[in-house]
This record gives structure tokens, sequence and C-alpha cells, in this order.
């Protein structure tokens, strides 16, 4: 199943020494006898890959990494450790081990965690880094994780279905993912206590709530303004409003917003004033528009463009601005502004990035940043901004 012989010192020197182009070891082929051009470009193409994505498998002599396809699919470190800090119990069965960074860092709020993986080679290699990694309370299985958590007790299950399906290829309903837990969800929850359940950050958070049943939290996980996954926690007999979390990681901190779903809240409309607010991914992916503006008591630019603004400078879950200008949006007025250079972003507006680019001749990047939108008073306007500092570097 698995080349021992990739595990030879020089082997894994060449490995993780090799800076050049990948393509040449296709070309001439493998310096080992025992190693084929393959595997060895398997390993170099996916380890370079996981640098920043698997910082400790990187840093970690003797892991052997899978095909890029399984190492794209998987959580990052990041989203992995969040998964960790928001569940714990004695046992848990992740019934879609894969290449086993969720069960790795899971292991550290469990006494015992069963690792399902279908895929013998990926259980197989799975199983090997775990005990390099020094991870001894993971088990392998090469069985299908379903079939044995509907079977077996454990205080937590965790799911991550995959988007890709047999024979309808890449999908976004939960009951197209493999395994399908909507139509397995009440006997998966007679098998635990609680339910943990990853999607792809493209499904629709009411899509989510109508296929799934007895969601107690959705936890919205963005990495640098991206969204990456969504979690879905269930429990039986749970028939409360779920609970929205909504967190950022950034290399300044963590952000964060929290509301329960269908929470009613007046948001209030305002002409753009001293300061400009965007909240970040994992907010505008929650949907609680009207919510921002009530909470932090900000006005918002229009009903149907989500940036908000105010007289006063707070702590905002997102980035942050100085209007410096507000320029109409008309011919006379975008020449005489005569901008070259500058970052630009659209909300609520007809024309395109890409457009607005040619039409005006705006170079991308520097220190200025235009946000084309349509304000109350339904007005083409252009927001000529600076940006402020995050909250944690003031």
């Amino acid at each position: 199943m698995i080349n021992q012989n990739l595990l030879h010192t020089e082997i894994q020197d060449y490995i993780r020494n090799f800076h050049g182009d990948i393509s040449q070891i296709a070309f001439t082929g493998s310096p080992f006898p025992s190693i084929s051009a393959a595997e060895l470009i398997q390993q170099i193409e996916s380890r370079r890959k996981a640098e920043k994505k698997l910082p400790t498998w990187f840093a970690t002599p003797n892991i052997l990494f899978p095909p890029k396809l399984n190492l794209e699919q998987t959580s990052s470190e990041t989203t992995a450790k969040y998964k960790a800090s928001i569940i714990n119990g004695t046992t848990l069965a992740d019934i879609t081990g894969g290449f086993g960074v969720d069960a790795f860092f899971l292991a550290e709020k469990f006494n015992a965690v069963h690792h399902f993986e279908m895929n013998q080679q990926l259980s197989k290699l799975a199983e090997h880094n775990f005990n390099v990694l020094n991870r001894k309370n993971v088990k392998c299985f090469a069985e299908d994780g379903l079939d044995q958590a509907l079977n077996h007790q454990y205080d937590v299950i965790y799911a991550d279905p995959s988007r890709r399906h047999n024979s309808k290829g890449k999908v976004f309903f939960l009951k197209d993912c493999e395994p399908n837990i909507p139509e397995n969800i009440s006997l998966l929850l007679q098998q635990c206590n609680k339910l943990l359940l990853k999607t792809s950050p493209m499904l629709d958070l009411s899509v989510g709530l109508d296929e799934l049943k007895n969601v107690v939290e959705i936890h919205v996980v963005a990495v640098e303004n991206e969204v990456k996954e969504l979690l879905w926690l269930l429990k039986k007999n749970s028939s409360e409003a779920p609970k929205i979390r909504t967190i950022n990681f950034t290399k300044w901190g963590v952000q964060t917003f929290d509301f329960l779903w269908k929470t009613d809240a007046v948001g209030t409309l305002s002409v753009p004033k001293k300061y400009l607010f965007e909240p970040n991914a994992a907010i505008l992916k929650s949907g609680a528009f009207q919510l921002v503006s009530e909470r932090f008591n900000i006005g918002k630019l229009h009903k149907n463009t989500h940036l908000y603004t105010s007289d006063k400078l707070i702590d905002f879950p997102g980035r942050r601005f100085c209007i410096d200008k507000i320029i109409p949006y008309s011919k006379t007025e975008m020449r005489r502004a005569n901008l070259r250079k500058a970052n630009i972003a659209t909300r609520n507006f007809p024309e395109s990035v890409e457009t607005l680019r040619k039409k005006w001749k705006i170079a991308s990047g520097g220190e200025v940043y235009l946000f084309f939108t349509t304000t109350s008073d339904e007005k083409k306007q252009m927001l000529v901004c600076s940006k402020l500092k995050a909250d944690s570097q003031l």
C-alpha cells in the first residue's frame, strides 16, 4: 500500500530539499530505483501545498502526503483547531476521515477518536502520519464510516461529506453529497449526543436549515476574510432557533459576531459620514445586514448596500475606512477627479470593477480605496477612502 522506501533518509532529504521545477522529474525520471517519478512528484507537490495550510505536517520529518486533490479538500490547521474548540467528550467518530487533519486536532479533546476512510491508501497514509505525530488515541479503519456510526455509540459524530458525487459531479445540496447526511440524520442522532457537520461555504444557510433537523449552532468560519467552511452542530430533540456564530481569523487577531437566527432587527439608513465600515466575509455570509446597523448603531448606505457609516470610529468586525471625498458618479466629476491608481470595489452598483478600470483608466493598487455604490437617495456615488488600521493594530 505505502511504499516504505519513501521513508529512507536520502529520499526524505531529496523530497524536503527539492526546489526546482517538478516537471523535470517527469522528463528525467526518478533518481531512486525503488521510487517512481509519480511517487516523488506527489510527495514534493503536495508537501509544497501543505506549507501554509498544514505547517505541522510540513515541518515534521517522515510525513507522507496524499495526492494534491485530497490535500485541497482537507481542512486547514486553522479551521481544524477551531472545530476542536467547540466540541469535546470521550469518544468521537470521524466518518469521512480523509487525510486526518480534523481527527488529529479533535483528538486533543477526546479520549478516543475513530477515523473512518474507505480509500484504503488514504487510510493507511493517515494512520502512518498519526503515528509519526504521536497521536496515539486515533484509530484508523478503512471502512464505511456511515455504516459504522449507525451501529455504534459515540459522544460526537463528525462528518465532512464529499461534494463530488460519482454520477452528478460537483454538487451543492447536502442530499447530493456523499454520504447523504439529511436522509440519515434521525438515525445518526440516535447514536450520538452531538453531530458536527462541515459543509461547503457556498451552501445557503436557509437551504441548509431546510435540509437538516435539530441544528443548534451554525459556525461561519473565515480565514483572512474568505469563508472557508460552514459548521453545523446538531443535537437530538432540539427545536430552538439556532445560534449563528461568525468568526474571521486575520493576521491581526480574531473577529467574531454572534446572533440568533431570524433575530428581528431594524437598521437605519444614512448618507455617507466620516467613516465607512465593511463587514467581514463571515458576517456577509450570515446575512445579518440589519443587525449590524442596529447593534453597532451605524447607518446603512442603502437597503441593498451592505456598507455602513458613522461620524464615530468604532471597533468593528471588518474593514474600516475614512471617507475623504464623496464624488457623484458622472462623466464630468470622474474626469475632474483624475484618479490614476486605486483599489476598487463595487457595492450595489451597475458596472463591474473591470469595466470601471477600463472606462476611467484606473490602475490597480496604491493607498486609495474607491467604493462605487448606490446611496439611500438612489444616487450613484464614488466614495474616495483611505484605509484605517485594524483594531488590534491601534
